[in-house]
């Protein structure tokens, strides 16, 4: 089994005709990060673009802490928001595992 033009091709094929299908929950999700980091932001007094930064440190659990909320219902928003990313991150890692088992049942 090695990795070849054709397994690389059906990889992709398969990665990218089941992004374009879930295409639309995946932009729910963005959306929906995006929207709970502005509601971040309002809450605790940032400008947009450090609020949608915050958004989406968050959403990939990198969390650098250079930016935090402080307050109780911006806290909670912020959990929300980690576990949306998480869905999404999800969802991305079963598209990429069943393209590499699409292209693996395809070179047999």
């Amino acid at each position: 089994m090695g990795c070849d033009a054709s397994y690389i091709c059906t990889f992709l094929s398969v990665f990218l005709w089941d992004l374009i299908y879930l295409s639309p929950i995946l932009v729910f999700l963005l959306v929906l990060v995006c929207m709970l980091g502005v509601s971040i932001g309002r809450i605790e007094g940032w400008s947009t673009e450090v609020s949608l930064y915050h958004a989406f440190i968050n959403a990939t659990t990198v969390g650098y802490g250079d930016i935090k909320p402080e307050k109780p219902a911006s806290r909670a928003l912020a959990v929300i928001n980690a576990f949306v990313g998480l869905i999404f991150a999800g969802i991305v890692v079963g598209i990429g595992v069943h393209a590499v088992e699409a292209a693996m049942v395809a070179e047999f």
